[in-house]
Order: C-alpha cells, then structure tokens, then sequence
C-alpha cells in the first residue's frame, strides 16, 4: 500500500526573501481600482485641513482609501475598520501596513471629510462616470427615503408642546403678578407695549419688591412667591426660547442629535406609526449610478425639489434636461421651477392616476369635467346653469408659495334634481375652487406622461433610485446613521453613495 504524503507544514518557517503584501492581491480585485481611482484625485482641500508642526499625521489620501473602500465592504463602524487594519490583507496593503486607532479614523470621516470635502470626492467620481460614458447626467430619477438617526428616539422636543407650555408659563405668571399688584394697589403701566415677557416680568416683579420694601416686607409668603415666580419664569422662558430657536420652521426635534426631525419611517418594527428622529435622504440617479444626493430635515419630498434641483447645477455646473419622479414632488411651485428652468418636467401630481380612470373621466360633477367658457369666465354645471366667477384669492403654502385661485357660484342649485349628486353642502348653491394655473401645468404634465418619452421613463423610475435605495439598505445593510448632525450625516451618506457608484462601477468593469 502506498504511503500518504502531506505538503509541508511548518508555522514558524521563515522566507529568506518574505512576499509583499501587493504580490498576495490580485490585480483585478477591487481594492487595487479603489485605489487607482482614488490617486487620480486632487484632494489638496481635505489636506488643508492639517496644520503645520508637531508629530507626523497618517496620509489623508490612505484614510480616505481605507474608509471608502471600507463602506463598500459593509463596513461603517470605526472599531471595525481598525480591527480590520490588522486582520485583513487587502486593508493592511491599502493602508500600507499603517494602523490608525477607531478615534484617528472617526475623526477623519466626520471633521476632514466634512464641509462639503467629501462631496468634491463624490463629484470627481461621478465626472469619471460620466467621462467613461456610464452616466450622461441629461436626466434624472429622483426619490427619496428616511433613514434612522443614531439619536434616542425618546429624547423628542414638539413645537407645539413647547408653544403651548409657554403661553400657560407666561398666563400663570402674569396672574401671579396681577394679583400681588393689585394687593399691594400698584397701577399697572401701559408705557412698555413692545416689550417681551420675560423684560415685562423682570419690570414687575421689582415694582413689587420695591414696594414690599417701602412697605417693609422683607419676608413672608408673598414676597417668596414673587421672587421665586421671577426666577423660575426667568429660566424656563430661557429654556422654551432655545427650544423655539432649534425647532426654527421645523415641528419637532432630538435632544441628542438637534438636526434630525421626527418622522414615520418605513421600517416599523411594532406597525404602530411611531416616529423616530431622522433624516430625509434624496438621490438622482442614471443607470443606477447616483449622480446627486442631499440631506433635508423635510419628512415631505414636495419641500425639498427646489434646493435639490440648485445643488445638482451647483455640482457640475448645468442642469439635467429631464427630471424624472413620483407624484410626492407635484406641485405647482415645482413645476413653475422646472418648467421656467427650462426642463422637462416627467414629474406626477397626486391625481395623475386617478384621472386617467374611466370613473373619473365619466363623472360630470367634476370642475376639470365640466365646460368652461375661458373668453367669458364661467363655468357650465351638467344642468346647464353658468357658474360666474364670484371673487378671486390667495393661499399660502407652507412652503412660503402664493398661488391664486378663482372661486366660481352658481346662481340658484336649490331645485336642480341633480343636487343630490352634485354636491353635499347645504348651501342652495354650488360653489367651486378652480386653480387655473396649476390646471395649465397639469395638462402640460399630463402630456409629457402620456407621450412615448414619458411612459419610457414611467417604467424606469421604479427601477431606478428606489433599487438603489433598496440595495443599499437590504443587500448592504445601512439602515441607520451613525453620526450626528446633517453635516456629518451628509458626509456618512456621501460614503455610501461613493462606495456604491465605485462598487457598479467594478461590476461594469469585471
């Protein structure tokens, strides 16, 4: 029988000449691209950031290689990636055997990287996309999604509590001084009409003193009640006040991480609509490669289009041709936007899908299916009976926008044997709201999404930003942020934008 040999084995032996770690990595594997890509770069502004003297600082430019190349392996704790720096070879060769500590490498992500740094990298990337023809950047998809903040979700501050808080504080305490002026028979002055309550408190209050004074009350009951009323209005107004002063137009916040707004998240573990602090995350993208990103404390996306749309002309110096997205961005002020900007606006209103249905089409009652008379300004109801223009108005939107709108009345609906299907309110006449430009903007819209460009982009849009986001959160895990503050959190998710734009890139490539 033949004897069985086994291949040397010897822990402890030693190479005369040891290989180098470049030597154990193959040359397509990702790391090495990451790594060419990221040389080609001028990263001259986060180098910037270090000042002169003192002990010698780890390269910003092995860092910066080491965090991205860790977000596309999964990787988003700073721990990790230190762990990683001394277990993993193809860390060891990037970081060329260098070993930053977790603090080194989280300093670096969230201050280095910060102050719009990090999207310079993302730029020059998506520039290198579109150089290799991956991307054109002549149109995007746009959607949205919130993702978790790392702040406590029991740490929540509401505008309204806060309001309402302040204005019981301030009754409580305006009847407590009430009361003590008018037991101490001190007439109230009318000359400060303009003053704050906290300035009106103070004045009082020492009018009250300095009467118990005169009056030699120096202690008792009363006078304690008025000095404590003074100094704990004092501080909890003060606390109110930065509470107002953080929310700005904002309806709630986090106590541990003041930048992130509460919000219903998809992701609901107990399907009880419990809101938890986060962030409002928008992305354009072009063959799944992300071309643009912003931060927004919105949880609407209607709010966020404008600032959207500036940043990506501010990016790369042009705006898209075509903008592409759901009905959450249909507004006539987005539209007004887009449409003046000179794009092509594929963008959905709320009733797109409901108006292309028969019910709604067949439906007499409705004002957009009613006969309108333009040259003359009524509208003609399915009787017959003309509906004159009554008066004219404004709203205000919560986003600041001012939009016009005529309000049409029939002359007498009281015995029309149709009223019952016409309308519900008890008025004997019907009366109508009829916003003629945003109807101007929706027939164009309408147009634009019938046509063979728009139903082709119809059909991309789901394949789009929302399998990015979806590959993002579920085949890669991040779900959560882990900083703090929408300039951090917009340097973590510009790490992940980067890592998945790098990690297609390398598909494309293999």
């Amino acid at each position: 029988m033949a004897k069985v040999i086994h291949k040397s084995y010897n822990q402890n032996d030693s190479l005369l000449l040891p290989p180098s770690l470049g030597e154990l990595i193959s040359k397509t594997h990702p790391v090495r691209i990451v790594s060419d890509i990221l040389d080609k770069f001028d990263i001259s502004d986060i180098e910037a950031t270090y000042k002169s003297g003192g002990t010698s600082s780890y390269h910003p430019r092995m860092l910066l290689k080491v965090v991205v190349y860790a977000y596309l392996c999964n990787v988003y704790s700073g721990r990790q990636m230190e762990r990683l720096l001394h277990e993993n070879i193809h860390f060891m060769w990037l970081s060329s055997m260098s070993y930053p500590d977790f603090r080194t490498i989280n300093r670096f992500r969230s201050e280095r990287l910060s102050g719009g740094r990090l999207e310079n990298v993302f730029t020059r990337v998506v520039e290198l996309l579109n150089d290799e023809g991956l991307v054109s950047l002549n149109v995007q998809y746009i959607d949205g999604t919130k993702i978790e903040s790392v702040a406590n979700k029991y740490t929540f501050v509401w505008k309204g509590s806060v309001e309402k808080n302040k204005a019981k504080l301030i009754d409580k305490v305006r009847g407590v001084l009430s009361a003590a002026e008018e037991e101490l028979d001190i007439e109230e002055s009318t000359e400060f009409p303009e003053e704050q309550p906290q300035e009106e408190f103070e004045r009082r209050s020492k009018r009250i003193l300095s009467k118990m004074d005169s009056m030699g009350i120096s202690k008792g009951k009363q006078r304690r009640l008025i000095e404590k009323t003074a100094s704990d209005s004092k501080s909890k107004l003060d606390e109110y006040d930065k509470h107002l002063d953080t929310l700005g137009e904002r309806n709630s916040y986090s106590k541990t991480d003041p930048d992130a707004t509460f919000m219903r998240m998809k992701e609901d573990a107990m399907n009880n609509g419990q809101t938890k602090p986060g962030y409002n995350v928008q992305i354009s993208t072009e063959n799944q490669f992300i071309t643009n990103y912003g931060v927004f404390w919105q949880p609407n996306d209607q709010g966020t289009l404008i600032p959207y749309l500036k940043s990506f002309e501010e990016r790369y110096g042009k705006q898209s041709a075509e903008i592409v997205a759901d009905s959450g961005y249909g507004s006539e002020q987005n539209y007004e936007y887009m449409f003046g900007g000179g794009m092509i606006p594929y963008v959905k209103y709320n009733m797109f899908h409901a108006e292309m249905k028969r019910k709604y089409k067949n439906n007499p009652f409705l004002p957009n299916n009613m006969y309108y008379n333009k040259t003359e300004d009524y509208y003609v109801c399915p009787m017959g009976q003309h509906m004159e223009l009554a008066y004219c108005k404004k709203e205000k939107s919560d986003l600041g926008y001012t939009s016009n709108k005529s309000v049409y009345m029939a002359r007498d609906c009281s015995r029309c044997p149709l009223r019952g299907m016409c309308y519900k309110a008890n008025a004997d006449r019907r009366t109508i709201e009829v916003n003629h430009n945003n109807n101007a903007y929706r027939a164009r819209i309408r147009e634009l999404l019938t046509s063979e460009d728009g139903l082709r982009h119809r059909s991309k849009r789901p394949i789009e930003p929302e399998a990015v986001f979806g590959n993002i959160k579920f085949n890669h895990g991040f779900k959560r942020f882990r900083l703090k503050s929408t300039e951090k959190v917009s340097v973590e998710w510009g790490l992940v934008a980067i890592a998945h734009n790098l990690r297609k890139y390398i598909a494309c490539k293999a």
